[in-house]
This record gives structure tokens, sequence and C-alpha cells, in this order.
């Protein structure tokens, strides 16, 4: 009987009827989640850091902040859209330039975020279309006033 080599094995598993990527399969399932997941990025490194590092957002924010704070970033890397979030009260800012949201926290903090697209999506009426908005910017943690 004729032995596959290992490598040649591997590959055919790669790209056998059953893989719907074929033989690009692991880079085209991770290119294929990114899109069915919200996409984070950060207006500072220092607020990249606190929203990385809970640690370092425990010293910024208390502990039971920062431990609120984590939950709501996996909340936003779960969620295919912002319609989906439900935990934090989430709920559209407007400001003087453009359409925010903002996510309670706790002790008076909230996370606020805007669309992050290089065009964003529009409603027929020319609003920002939460519902399609994959990509977000978190601006700031901040003390909620209002």
């Amino acid at each position: 009987m004729h032995k596959v080599p290992e490598r040649a094995r591997l590959f055919q598993e790669e790209t056998s009827p059953l893989s719907p990527f074929g033989p690009f399969g692991p880079r085209l399932a991770r290119l294929a989640q990114r899109a069915t997941t919200l996409q984070l990025a950060f207006e500072s490194k220092l607020l990249r850091t606190i929203c990385e590092n809970e640690s370092e957002a425990t010293r910024e924010l208390g502990a039971t902040a920062a431990g609120i704070l984590k939950h709501r970033l996996a909340d936003l890397q779960a969620a295919t859209s912002v319609k989906d979030l439900i935990a934090g009260r989430p709920r559209v800012l407007k400001g003087p330039d453009c359409e925010y949201m903002a996510v309670d926290l706790c002790d008076g903090y909230r996370m606020v975020f805007t669309a992050n697209h290089p065009n964003n999506p529009v409603t027929k009426t020319n609003d920002l279309d939460w519902s399609r908005v994959t990509r977000i910017k978190i601006l700031r943690i901040e003390r909620d006033h209002g």
C-alpha cells in the first residue's frame, strides 16, 4: 500500500469538498469572521491600553468599572452590528458633526464610539444606518453628566 506523505495528506484535507474555503481555508475563515463581527479601533493609544489591559483600566476607572468595561468590549466583539447590543443602555447621541453611540459602564462612566467606515452606511434619509455599521472607533470613556 502506498503511504501518502503527511504534508500531502494535510493539503488533501484542506481542499476536500467539506472545506468551503479550499486550500485557503483558515485565512478565508478569519476574513469571513471579521466581516461578520464588529471591528474595533481606538481614538488613542492610551484608550487602547485601558481597553486591552485590565490593570490599567482598574487604575484609571476603578475595579468595578474596569470589570464592566471588559464585558462591554466582549459584547462589542461578539456583535455583528451595534444594533445587537443590549447591555449598558446603548443609545444614539447627536453631535455637532456626526452621530455617536454611548453604552453605560457603571459608577457614572460610559463608553462613547462612532461609526468608522471609510464611507459610513446611511439610510434613504441620509441618517447613519447603525444596523449596517460593522466598524466602530471607541472615542472615549467619560463620566456621564447628562
